[in-house]
C-alpha cells in the first residue's frame, strides 16, 4: 500500500506503470517531451519512501552533469534527506571515478590519480610521435582520435594489432600502435588517466577481477540508466557487470533520438535490450507535454520514414497551434536576414529572446547569422564556443590544484613551474627532465633534491605547504590564499597590454572562485580538493561555458542539432533544411545509412514548443561560386504537414511588412558600416 507521502496519482497511466515496476528488467521508451525525468524521479521516490528500499542499494546513471543534478534536485523535493541518504545519482564517468578511487590499486595505479584534458593528452602523443622512428610525419590529433576510438571499443594497446581496427598496410595504424603503448605507459607513470580511460579501466577492472564486479553488483541492487540509446560498448559492459548478480535493471531512452554514433554510441543496445535480458517489461511514454499538435504531427511523419526503430507514435492534448513553416530563401545571407528579421518582429510582440533558438547541422552555417545578429544588435550566444575550463588562466589554477593533490602529475608541474615567473627557465626544466628520465623518478622528487636552487626550493615548499593548507582550511579560502600568495592577479595584469582584456581575465578568476564557492555550499564536508578537481575535469559539454553566471540572459541561442538534445524553446528556427546539409553531404557521399540524419531532423523539430520555422536556401556559395540547392528529402514528401513560404519574393508578407523589413534591414546595415 502506498504511503501518503509519495503519491503517484499525478503521473499518467504509462508513467505510473513505469514508476511502479521495480523488480526485473524494464525498458521505458520515453519519446520526446514525454516527462521521462519526472517518471524516473518518482520511480526513485516510490522505491525509497513507499517500498522502503535503502538508498545505498539504488544507482541511477545519466550522461551529463546537468541531467544528474536535475535528477538529484527533483528527488530532493520529493524525499526527505534521511530517506534518500546513500542514493547514487551520477554520470557514468563520475561513477567510474568513484569505483576507480576505491579499487584502481588492483590495476597498479595509486588512487590519487589525475585526469588529463585534451591539451595534456596531445602533449604526450606529440612526445610519443617524436620518439617514433619514421621519416613520415603524423598528425597527433588523428592519432589521439584513434586511441580514443580504441578505448571506447574496449581495445587495449596489446589487443590493437589483433583487432579488426588494425590495418598493417596503414602507416597511421603503425604509428598509432607505438603511440598508444607509449601514451598508456606515460599515463601510468604520471599516475594519470584521460577521460576515455575512466570507463575503459572500470571495464578492465571488472573483467580481470570478477570479485570487484560482484561487490558493486551486490551493493547496487537496483540500477537505472538514463538516455540508454546513447550508451556505447564500454557502458554496456559496465552495466552488465553491475547487474551480474540480479536483473533489476531499468533503462530509459528513445531510439528515435539516437544521434551520437560519432561518439561511439551504439543504438543496438536499446534496440536489442529485450534480447539481452529475459522477461523484459516494456513501457511506452507516448504523451508529449512539450509541443503543439501541428509540430508533433510533422515530427511523427518525419521519423516514421525510419524502418529500424521501436514502434511508437507521440500524441499531445495541445491540439491548437501554428502550422510549421518552411521558408525558401535566396542564399545564406538572405536566409540569415529573414530569420533575424522574424526574431526582431517576435521580440517587438513581447516574446523573450531566450525563448528562441537557431538550430543547424553544421557550424559552417553560423557566420551569416552572427553577422546579421550583430548588425541588428540582437543579443545572442553560441553554445559550443570556448569552454570556461579551457581558458589559459583557469587551466593554470587547475594545474596548481592538480599538482597539490598529485605531485606525480608531470604535465601540471611543467605548466606552472614558472607561472607566475619565478626564474625557473626551460634550460633548468629540461636538465631536470633528463635527470628524471635517466633515474626513472618523478620530476617533483628530482626538483625537491635541487637544494642549491632557491627558486625551485621555494616552489616545492609552496606546493607542500598547500597540501597541508587544503586539508586544514575550507576549499574557497585555501584557493583564495594560494592565488594571493602567488600574486596571480598581478601576473595577469603584467601579461596583457589591454586593461580591458586583463579585467576580463581577472573576472574569469573571480568566476572560478564563485564556482568553488557554490561547490562548497552544495557538498559541505565533501567539498575537498580531490572532489573539486574531479568535478572540474569531468565538466561536460552541457555545463555552462561561464560557470560564474547563473542568471538566464535574454539572448537568442545558436547551437548544433547535436547540442540541442534535451532542450526546448517556444520558437525554433531549423535552418538549412537542404540536401547535403540535412542529410549531410558526407553521409550521402559515403552511401551510409541516413537514419541517424533523420533522427537529427526529428530532434530539431521536437525542440519547438509553440512555433517551428524551417528554412532552406535556393543557392549557396561554395568555392567562390554559387550552386543551386534543393529541399531536404526529410520534408519533401511531407508537404501537408507544413506551410511553404517563398521568402525570396517576400512570400505572403503584406506590403507594409515588406517596407518594414527593407527599412530595418538596410537601415541597420548602413548604420553598421558608418
Amino acid at each position: 500500500m502506498l504511503s501518503e507521502m509519495i503519491s503517484l496519482t499525478g503521473l499518467n497511466p504509462e508513467q505510473r506503470e513505469a514508476a511502479e515496476t521495480v523488480i526485473g528488467p524494464v525498458l521505458i521508451l520515453a519519446g520526446a517531451g514525454s516527462g521521462k525525468t519526472r517518471t524516473v524521479t518518482y520511480r526513485i521516490a516510490h522505491m525509497l519512501e513507499n517500498l522502503k528500499i535503502p538508498g545505498k542499494e539504488i544507482l541511477a546513471v545519466s550522461f551529463t552533469n546537468k541531467a544528474a543534478t536535475e535528477m538529484k534536485e527533483r528527488v530532493a523535493h520529493l524525499v526527505p534527506p534521511k530517506v534518500r541518504k546513500g542514493v547514487t545519482l551520477s554520470t557514468f564517468h563520475s561513477l567510474g571515478i568513484r569505483i576507480l578511487r576505491e579499487d584502481i590499486h588492483h590495476l597498479g595505479y595509486n588512487n590519487l590519480f589525475s585526469i588529463y584534458d585534451q591539451a595534456d593528452q596531445m602533449s604526450i602523443v606529440r612526445e610519443a610521435l617524436k620518439n617514433y622512428r619514421s621519416e613520415k610525419t603524423y598528425d597527433r590529433a588523428t592519432v589521439m582520435s584513434k586511441i580514443g576510438l580504441l578505448k571506447n571499443k574496449g581495445i587495449s594497446p596489446t589487443d590493437f594489432t589483433k583487432s579488426s581496427e588494425y590495418d598493417p598496410e596503414n602507416n597511421y595504424d603503425g604509428a598509432t600502435e607505438f603511440a598508444y603503448h607509449y601514451y598508456q605507459e606515460k599515463l601510468q607513470f604520471y599516475n594519470a588517466l584521460d577521460f576515455d580511460d575512466i570507463l575503459f579501466l572500470v571495464v578492465r577492472l571488472f573483467k580481470e577481477f570478477p570479485e570487484v564486479a560482484k561487490k558493486y553488483s551486490e551493493r547496487f541492487k537496483y540500477v537505472m540508466v538514463d538516455e540508454y540509446q546513447d550508451t556505447n560498448q564500454l557502458q554496456f559492459s559496465m552495466i552488465q557487470a553491475l547487474t551480474s548478480t540480479h536483473d533489476n535493471i531499468c533503462v530509459v531512452g528513445d531510439d528515435d533520438q539516437a544521434i551520437y554514433s560519432f561518439r561511439g554510441a551504439d543504438i543496438s543496445n536499446i534496440l536489442n535490450f529485450e534480447k539481452q535480458y529475459k522477461n523484459v517489461k516494456v513501457v511506452k511514454l507516448e504523451e508529449n507535454y512539450r509541443s503543439t499538435f501541428p509540430i508533433l504531427n510533422l515530427a511523427n511523419k518525419v521519423i516514421e520514414q525510419n524502418t529500424n526503430r521501436k514502434d511508437k507514435t507521440m500524441r499531445t492534448s495541445l491540439m491548437e497551434g501554428n502550422m510549421p513553416q518552411l521558408w525558401a530563401t535566396g542564399d545564406a545571407d538572405h536566409e540569415a536576414a529573414v530569420v533575424v528579421e522574424e526574431i526582431i518582429k517576435l521580440q517587438s510582440h513581447g516574446m523573450m529572446l531566450s525563448d528562441m533558438a537557431i538550430l543547424y547541422r553544421s557550424n559552417t552555417q553560423v557566420p551569416p547569422f552572427e553577422d546579421q545578429l550583430r548588425i541588428s544588435q540582437v543579443p545572442y550566444h553560441i553554445i559550443g564556443g570556448q569552454k570556461f575550463y579551457e581558458k589559459k588562466e583557469i587551466k593554470d589554477i587547475i594545474a596548481y590544484l592538480t599538482l597539490i593533490q598529485n605531485p606525480r602529475d608531470e604535465l601540471a608541474l611543467r605548466r606552472i613551474l614558472n607561472v607566475p615567473n619565478r626564474g625557473i627557465g626551460s634550460v633548468t626544466l629540461n636538465k631536470n627532465l633528463a635527470l628524471a628520465k635517466e633515474q626513472k623518478r618523478h620530476l617533483f622528487n628530482i626538483l625537491a633534491d635541487q637544494e642549491e636552487n632557491e627558486n625551485i626550493q621555494n616552489f616545492i615548499i609552496l606546493i607542500k605547504n598547500y597540501q597541508r593548507i587544503f586539508n586544514e582550511k575550507p576549499l574557497v579560502q585555501a584557493i583564495d590564499q594560494l592565488l594571493e600568495e602567488i600574486q596571480y592577479n598581478d601576473f595577469i595584469d603584467k601579461s596583457y597590454d589591454s586593461a580591458k582584456l586583463s579585467n576580463r581575465k581577472r573576472e574569469d578568476v573571480k568566476n572560478f572562485l564563485l564556482t568553488a564557492d557554490r561547490f562548497q555550499d552544495r557538498y559541505h564536508e565533501d567539498a575537498t580538493l580531490k572532489n573539486f578537481v574531479e568535478r572540474l575535469l569531468l565538466a561536460d559539454s552541457h555545463d555552462r561555458n561561464s560557470p560564474g553566471d547563473d542568471t538566464k540572459k535574454n539572448e537568442v541561442t545558436l547551437m548544433t542539432l547535436h547540442a540541442s538534445k534535451g532542450l526546448e524553446f517556444d520558437n525554433v528556427f531549423l535552418i538549412g533544411m537542404e540536401e547535403e546539409l540535412l542529410p549531410h553531404k558526407k553521409t550521402i557521399q559515403d552511401g551510409s545509412d541516413i537514419s541517424e540524419e533523420r533522427r537529427l531532423c526529428y530532434v530539431g523539430v521536437t525542440r519547438a514548443r509553440k512555433k517551428l520555422t524551417m528554412t532552406y536556401a535556393k543557392e549557396r556559395k561554395m568555392y567562390n561560386k554559387m550552386f543551386p540547392r534543393f529541399k531536404s528529402r526529410f520534408v519533401i514528401e511531407l508537404e501537408t504537414c507544413y506551410k511553404e513560404v517563398d521568402r525570396t519574393n517576400f512570400g505572403d508578407m503584406s506590403e507594409d511588412e515588406v517596407k518594414d523589413f527593407k527599412k530595418n534591414f538596410f537601415g541597420s546595415l548602413m548604420d553598421s558600416l558608418k
